[in-house]
């Protein structure tokens, strides 16, 4: 009996494995050798970036407790297109788009922040939005979240406890999802999973017992207790 429940464990994690791995990733670089162009062939790569691609899908789907392929977005193919264009990047329709001149132009380790902008974007490919209702600034906070979490949180981020509203977005929003996180372990992955086909603010009281701007609002004096 022992062996035959390892042996189904093995073959849930096989497959689980086996969905992750079933995904088709593509690494197209569109840049006419324009300096951003240069940069990133030289710096960061093709190999790289498939490399990263598959390692920010396994985190993700690690962070939002989807070992189970049903649980997930179904997501056949993501390609990664590197371009001249305007911001930094987006994804949208399985595609991650990144501007190689924010590539060209960065003046840090280009490889670390080209790595945690993957990570942000490829939150964006696998998450739930709640049919389109889930508030923009919460989206890419949890994005956001993702990054922190796989430690590519640039220097620049704001402090935990700042901000002007918890939905204010990315990582404002992503501090403070750390700190609900931290109330309940596993809490953005709850809350990833109620987004599956709606959205209402009222899953934070249903998950952590007390409404988002009670949340925010012990969250904003807790850290400013920190500073004083």
């Amino acid at each position: 009996m022992a062996n035959h429940m390892f042996l189904l464990s093995s073959l849930v994690i096989l497959a689980a494995m086996n969905g992750i791995h079933a995904v088709e990733y593509v690494v197209t670089e569109n840049t006419e050798n324009i300096t951003g162009g240069v940069r990133f062939k030289n710096d960061i790569g093709v190999e790289y970036s498939k490399q990263t691609l598959v390692s920010a899908t396994e985190f993700i789907l690690g962070i939002f407790q989807q070992n189970n392929p049903v649980d997930r977005k179904e997501v056949q193919k993501v390609t990664l297109v590197i371009e001249n264009a305007d911001g930094v990047a987006y994804a949208e329709n399985g595609e991650i788009h990144v501007n190689a001149n924010y590539i060209g132009n960065y003046s840090g380790d280009v490889k670390r922040e080209f790595t945690g902008v993957l990570y942000h974007e490829m939150t964006h490919i696998w998450q739930w939005n709640g049919n389109g209702q889930t508030p923009g600034g919460l989206i890419e906070g949890i994005a956001d979240f993702v990054r922190l979490k796989a430690d590519y949180a640039p220097s620049h981020w704001v402090k935990p406890g700042q901000g002007d509203d918890w939905d204010q977005g990315y990582d404002v929003t992503a501090r403070f999802l750390d700190y609900c996180n931290c109330l309940r372990n596993g809490f953005v992955a709850e809350l990833n999973k109620k987004m599956k086909s709606e959205y209402s603010a009222v899953f934070f009281e249903e998950l952590l017992g007390k409404t988002v701007d009670q949340l925010w609002t012990e969250y904003k004096a807790k850290y400013s207790l920190y500073r004083n």
